[in-house]
Order: structure tokens, then sequence, then C-alpha cells
């Protein structure tokens, strides 16, 4: 999540665009539908920004950790706890270029448009199954394979969108199983339309013990 500057710069004014809102919400509807969300699941948000799925999410589960790199971000984030006077919700700030590397294990891990910041997946991927609980499930958002118009300020954007196929590869090959890929949302800008998709995927209940 490189290029936290810009991030920092934007978050006062981030919420303002009600596409951003309407995307959010599509895509905390599309991981409560397609993961099962009991009220004592603990959840990770990678790359949480101001917290638009993250809050979205924490009135159906336990708690919600929100990580990003912009401590402008992680303000408004932390802001709108204290407004909403939310409990079991905390924010991580992790410093551009280290490795996630955090003490708790999740239930679900989830993300939400970041991946196209992350110049290399497998590790993160490798990460998040690490940071997960036996039986825990990864829900990450993000474009599909776009031509270059979605940023108009392209600094930090490494991947113009994903093959979903793709996506499906990593996932299993970070020890992911049950991957599968679904349209999460469709998020317009302008006259342009630009489908998001959701890939969700589980870690093994447990390892299998070595053959003798």
């Amino acid at each position: 999540m490189p290029e936290t500057g810009r991030f920092d710069q934007a978050a006062a004014t981030w919420d303002a665009e009600e596409r951003r809102i309407l995307l959010a919400r599509g895509v905390t509807e599309a991981i409560a539908a397609r993961c099962a969300l009991p009220d004592d699941l603990d959840v990770l948000d990678f790359g949480c920004g101001t917290g638009l799925v993250s809050l979205g999410l924490r009135p159906l589960v336990r708690r919600v950790t929100g990580v990003d790199t912009s401590r402008g971000m992680l303000d408004v984030f932390e802001r709108k706890v204290l407004e909403q006077g939310l409990d079991g919700v905390r924010a991580v700030l992790l410093p551009p270029g280290a490795p996630l590397s955090l003490p708790d294990r999740f239930h679900l891990v989830v993300s939400s448009m970041t991946l196209h910041h992350v110049t290399d997946l497998a590790p993160l991927f490798a990460r998040f199954h690490d940071h997960l609980q036996p039986g825990g499930r990864v829900a990450l958002a993000d474009l599909d394979h776009e031509d270059g118009t979605f940023h108009e300020d392209a600094r930090g954007v490494v991947h113009l969108g994903f093959d979903r196929g793709g996506i499906v590869e990593l996932l299993a090959g970070a020890g992911f199983v049950d991957v599968e890929v679904e349209t999460a949302a469709v998020t317009r800008k302008g006259e342009r339309l630009y489908p998001v998709f959701l890939a969700t995927g589980r870690k093994v209940e447990a390892e299998l013990p070595a053959e003798p």
C-alpha cells in the first residue's frame, strides 16, 4: 500500500464521493452473503481506509481490526469509531513496505480495493493465511482487469485490475481451499462501469499429519 501521502491528503474528503459509499456497501453485502458471519467472529480488514467496509461489518461480528499504511485514513477511521460510540474496533498503522505481522489470529480476513496497490500478492496472501484461525476465511474485493481509465491519479497503482483466474491460482498457492470468485458490485465513474469481484477461500481446519 504505497503512496501514503496521497491518501493522507485525500482522507478528509474520501467519503464525500457517493460511489465509494455505494461500492463499500455492495462489497460488505457480498461478504455477508458469501461468508458466515456469526457474532463471535473476529475480522481483519487489510487496507481499511476510512472504515467503510470495516464499520459496515462491525454490527455483524464481534471485533474488527482495520489495518492501513495511511495515518490520515486511520485518523478518519478512529474519529468515526468515537463518534458512533463503537466498541470492538481498533485501527493499526502498518509502516509502508512492512509485512503484515500481528500477534492475533482472525476468523475472517477481508480487503476491498487495496490489492491493486500491492506489487507482489503471493507473499501477502501467505500472510493472510498465517493470520487466520484454522477454518478461517478470506474475502477479497478488487477490480476486474481494466484499461487504465479507472484511476485519474495512477500513483501507487501497480495492477490495472486482475484476471480472476490469476487470483484463484494465487489463493490456492497460498494454501486456501474452496476458492471461488464472483461479482460483488459494479461501480460507475462517469459513463463507465467497472466490475468488482469478490474472491473467497478457506484455510483448512487442521494440517494432516505427515506420513511416517
